[in-house]
C-alpha cells in the first residue's frame, strides 16, 4: 500500500487504479491470513477443541 500511496503521489496510477488495487490487496492478505490460521490449526493438535485449548492454556499460562 506504501508503494501504492507513492506511485498515486507520483501520478503514475489514478486514484481509481489506486482504490481498485488497493481493496485487491486486502484481499488477499485477508486470504492468506486466513490460510495462515487454518494451517496453524492443522499443524497444532494440543488445542483442537475449546476444552482442550483452556486447558493448555491453563497448564501452560495460568500460574497458581
Amino acid at each position: 500500500i506504501f508503494i501504492l500511496q507513492i506511485q498515486l503521489e507520483k501520478k503514475e496510477i489514478s486514484l481509481g487504479e489506486y482504490a481498485v488495487t488497493r481493496v485487491e490487496l486486502f484481499k488477499q492478505a485477508k486470504a492468506m491470513e486466513k490460510e495462515q490460521i487454518i494451517d496453524a490449526y492443522k499443524h497444532n493438535s494440543i488445542i483442537r477443541t475449546q476444552s482442550k485449548a483452556e486447558q493448555y492454556y491453563n497448564e501452560t499460562f495460568k500460574s497458581e
